[in-house]
């Protein structure tokens, strides 16, 4: 199948469902919508074009260094599998180096590429955890997610602006309380100054 006969069915798919809600795909607003549409889910859902493992070893470079290094609040915007609906939160990624760092403008785009795919949060998480344990080998990986779903506030329950929070420990993090205190604590610390 051609990537143009793809486009065209999308764009159908569409009309379609204009169609089913009550809208004329002919009017002036919706004509160019398939289109547009088209063109958002490429960008939304460009992470299954990527390779986290390719991005993270791209940037690994020898160190010493064998403390906690965290990137906190780190935005993103995924969609739920389940009702392709907006899920919206922030990510905090911390690991501990083991002989090599990592470059850490690669982190928050590790964390898009499992977000630019269609989701469940859990499953996010731990995707995230598990691509820095594999390609950068540290003695331990935490990541924590605090989101907010549309399919829980647009439909069904509609409990507007309640978070859900899930977490994923791997190495030193799981194992030792200590790290994982000083991990909870650090993400959990109000930034005062944007610097």
């Amino acid at each position: 199948m051609s990537n143009t006969k793809q486009q065209y069915d999308f764009e159908e798919a569409v009309k379609t469902m204009i169609s089913y809600v009550g809208e004329d795909v002919n009017r002036e607003g919706l004509i160019k919508t398939p289109y547009r549409v088209l063109k958002a889910y490429e960008f939304m859902f460009g992470g299954y074009k990527e390779d986290p493992q390719i991005i993270l070893n791209s940037a690994l470079f020898q160190s010493s260094n064998d403390e906690m290094v965290l990137v906190k609040d780190i935005e993103f915007y995924s969609t739920c599998e389940h009702h392709l609906l907006p899920i919206i939160g922030r990510a905090h990624v911390a690991y501990i180096p083991n002989g090599k760092v990592v470059g850490l403008s690669k982190i928050p785009r590790v964390v898009d590429v499992f977000a630019r795919r269609m989701q469940i949060q859990e499953q996010l998480t731990e995707q995230i955890a598990d691509a820095l344990m594999e390609t950068v080998e540290p003695k331990g990986v935490a990541v924590v997610i605090q989101a907010r779903h549309m399919c829980m506030e647009m439909r069904g329950v509609e409990k507007i602006c309640s978070t859900t929070t899930s977490s994923a420990l791997r190495g030193l993090f799981k194992k030792d309380e200590k790290t994982r205190g000083e991990f909870f604590s650090l993400i959990n610390s109000s930034t005062v100054s944007r610097y």
